[in-house]
């Protein structure tokens, strides 16, 4: 790495440490800072070349430029760091997403003042990039109003993070000055482990104490034992492949599970029968199964080394079961 660009990121590091963690911040003349950037530098070079030209040749017109743009310049710093101050930024806690997808942080812009603020960009600070690489999402804040806006995170690994710094940026109006803020939140992450892209059928399921036998689940992650549809069944006991193979053979024949056949079975998700490698490959079965489960209406049960979940379904037990995962 070059010795420049690691200096710079331990500078940063260390500048990021000593911001606060908050979920909301007003922008101050505190945390708002503003630099020159190259279209700027570029602005002053010329401007002295103009002025050291009109010295030498008394040009007044020459004069009358130079000051002119020097003044249009200072006039643009003022407004460039207006148009972020004072402004409020809101996160909103994030939903849990599986490892290596985009985690969708959405960050409310408050405006309090009475004229519109343009051109604000929103974004991630990579740690491994420069902040003029950070990708952004940029939008208009209309007067005494708000917006919303989507950042993307790319979660790097299971389990429950800290969200990274966050900036917003603007250039306007004339892109001479960059007015920047850099905000720590203090939401945190959940990351469940990633499910696996082609997993196996799910297991067989176990006899329940007091049954004698065993019965299996087929590749489509059915329960054996059905019969024919009844007046009254739910429609969640529909076996509805099996109807989808009747109906493309021309019958009309619905078929419900059978409730004392799933009465004496239950399906487990045991770590130590899936079959995987290592930990995080067990894992990432037992999350794939644990999605495909919830997706059938099945009741399934979860082993992990220190937890037991009995057998539910719903979204509150994939809740629990994927939130153990990833915290194992």
């Amino acid at each position: 790495m070059n010795p420049l660009r690691a200096l710079r990121q331990r500078l940063r590091r260390w500048f990021h440490a000593r911001l606060p963690r908050t979920d909301t911040l007003v922008l101050n003349q505190r945390n708002v800072y503003i630099l020159p950037t190259r279209a700027g530098w570029m602005l002053a070079f010329t401007l002295l070349l103009l002025l050291v030209g009109s010295i030498n040749y008394q040009l007044n017109l020459g004069y009358l430029l130079t000051f002119l743009l020097a003044g249009s310049a200072v006039v643009g710093m003022h407004i460039c760091h207006a148009n972020l101050r004072g402004l409020a930024l809101h996160l909103t806690p994030p939903s849990p997403a599986h490892a290596g997808q985009a985690a969708s942080l959405d960050i409310r812009l408050g405006n309090e003042r009475a004229k519109a603020r343009y051109g604000i960009g929103v974004g991630v600070i990579a740690e491994s990039a420069s902040t003029d690489d950070t990708h952004l999402a940029w939008t208009d804040v209309p007067s005494q109003g708000s917006t919303t806006l989507q950042v993307a995170w790319a979660v790097p690994r299971r389990g429950l993070h800290e969200l990274p710094a966050l900036t917003a940026v603007t250039l306007f109006p004339l892109g001479t000055f960059r007015v920047w803020t850099v905000w720590r939140p203090a939401a945190q992450l959940l990351v469940y482990p990633a499910p696996e892209s082609h997993p196996p059928p799910l297991p067989p399921g176990e006899p329940q104490p007091g049954f004698a036998g065993s019965a299996s689940v087929q590749s489509t992650g059915e329960f054996d034992g059905v019969r024919a549809y009844r007046r009254g069944d739910p429609q969640k006991s529909i076996v509805w492949k099996k109807a989808a193979q009747s109906f493309a053979a021309g019958r009309n024949d619905l078929v419900s599970r059978d409730a004392l056949s799933t009465q004496r079975q239950q399906l487990w998700l045991d770590h130590t029968r899936c079959g995987a490698p290592d930990l995080e490959a067990r894992l990432s079965r037992l999350t794939a199964w644990v999605l495909m489960a919830d997706r059938m209406g099945l009741d399934y049960g979860l082993r992990i080394p220190g937890r037991e979940f009995l057998p539910d379904q719903g979204p509150s037990h994939r809740s629990r079961c994927l939130e153990a995962m990833a915290l194992c």
